[in-house]
């Protein structure tokens, strides 16, 4: 089986990496990191334990701290790798080649060994400089896909907006999925 990592990073919407994570998981081995921010936004946003929540979903967890990590290494063979939601720090750092925690430093050996990286920065608006992170990164072949609503998905509540977004990430990492409504199924 294919091996995935997911870095959660502390920006808004922790909740879609907990969604793609119980989506994604059917289709690769995974390893989840978690940033300390990440566990005080879900607090706030969602009021529960984050590291509670992702126990139950039965994969590896680690947090940041762990920059010894097996996953941190290009010999551990990841074949994908996404950051959902991506701060715009950890997007700076990562744009940066800044390694000084787990999610950057897996996300700088993805880009060593050319391996898929997406990343799904929340933020609006975007600054200048994260737009030149992201334009930056586009250009190394990097996956910027920031959770956007698509109207023709016809999306009546938080839950279907949220499928359709975690849908187009599957796509674009060439997993099946029938999270929404597709255009030509109009």
């Amino acid at each position: 089986m294919k091996k995935l990592i997911l870095g959660i990073s502390g920006a808004s919407g922790v909740r879609l990496g907990v969604r793609f994570l119980q989506e994604v998981k059917k289709h690769f081995e995974c390893f989840v990191v978690v940033s300390h921010s990440a566990c005080i936004v879900a607090q706030k946003e969602e009021g529960k334990d984050l590291m509670d929540v992702l126990f139950q979903e039965n994969v590896k967890i680690y947090n940041e701290q762990e920059i010894d990590a097996g996953i941190a290494s290009g010999s551990f063979g990841a074949d994908v790798m996404a950051v959902i939601p991506t701060s715009m720090n950890m997007l700076a750092k990562i744009s940066c080649g800044i390694s000084d925690e787990l999610i950057s430093r897996c996300a700088s050996v993805m880009l060593k060994e050319r391996k898929t990286l997406l990343l799904a920065p929340r933020e609006m608006p975007f600054s200048s400089i994260a737009l030149e992170n992201m334009s930056k990164l586009a250009g190394l072949g990097v996956i910027i896909a920031p959770p956007v609503l698509a109207y023709y998905a016809q999306s009546q509540d938080l839950q279907s907006m949220e499928n359709f977004i975690i849908g187009k990430w599957l796509d674009v990492l060439g997993v099946p999925n029938s999270l929404y409504l597709r255009w030509s199924d109009r």
